[in-house]
């Protein structure tokens, strides 16, 4: 599968963006799928995940209240959405998204070698 990242940009503090996940060659339905960031310098941070089915969500704490994940099934496709509120310049990253036909837990899914495929990366901005 192929995964499309988009919806990154430059955002004030407070203000909320919407990444999206667009996958292709594959169902989306049959892969978790997880959203990590990356700042310069520093290791890649997990930041949520999604299972198959949508009924299982991990957040890590930083972001919790504030992102939300979702499936989305239109007609031709299949996304997988990280709404992201109250943005904090703390916030500021590459967001990465990834996807495995694994079954993910509550430890699993923050590794990054739970992950088999990985999209190209999308640059958040927050400015204070």
């Amino acid at each position: 599968v192929q995964l499309q990242a988009s919806g990154g940009g430059l955002v004030q503090a407070g203000g909320s963006l919407r990444l999206s996940c667009a996958a292709s060659g594959r169902t989306f339905s049959m892969y978790a799928v997880a959203w990590f960031r990356q700042v310069p310098g520093k290791e890649r941070e997990f930041v949520s995940a999604i299972s198959t089915t949508g009924g299982s969500t991990y957040y890590t704490d930083s972001v919790k209240g504030r992102f939300t994940i979702s499936r989305e099934f239109a007609k031709n496709s299949e996304n997988v959405n990280l709404q992201m509120n109250n943005l904090k310049p703390t916030d500021t990253a590459v967001y990465y998204c990834a996807a495995t036909t694994w079954a993910i837990n509550s430890i699993a899914v923050k590794s990054s070698e739970t992950y088999d495929y990985w999209g190209q990366g999308t640059l958040v901005t927050v400015s204070s």
